[in-house]
């Protein structure tokens, strides 16, 4: 029987086999994803974190996902996305319902018009930061 959950505190793993694997709550920190990593490494780069976050102000740092396509959908208020593709900036802005793609090894970041939520599906493995 399914129960209802926050995916905003409870993201989950797309696995191989077409499972999809509730995971910990969420606690904001780089060690939860680092667990994570190490828990579903051996899905490769088929595995997909789907996570949902709520911002009241710009990303702090870029990102990259060497491994895979990153999905982002702006599921409330709007978001202005910024990837670095083949050395020029990339700027895409997301109202409420409208998404984008981070090709893989695109670096980007994201500026945030009072307060957006996005939803997530992410091919994690591999993934950098660098500051903003």
């Amino acid at each position: 029987m399914a129960e209802g959950f926050d995916l905003s505190k409870f993201p989950v793993h797309l696995g191989l086999g077409a499972t999809v694997l509730p995971l910990p709550e969420f606690d904001g920190t780089m060690e939860w994803f680092r667990q994570y990593g190490a828990q579903y490494a051996d899905d490769g780069a088929e595995g997909r974190l789907v996570s949902m976050y709520t911002f009241t102000g710009p990303w702090d740092s870029w990102e990259v996902h060497p491994n895979g396509h990153e999905l982002v959908v702006c599921v409330e208020g709007r978001m202005t996305l910024y990837q670095e593709v083949d050395g020029e900036l990339r700027t895409v802005v997301l109202e409420t319902g409208q998404a984008a793609i981070n090709p893989p090894g695109v670096w980007h970041t994201a500026d945030i018009d009072g307060h957006a939520t996005g939803l997530f599906v992410t091919a994690g493995l591999g993934t950098q930061n660098r500051p903003r």
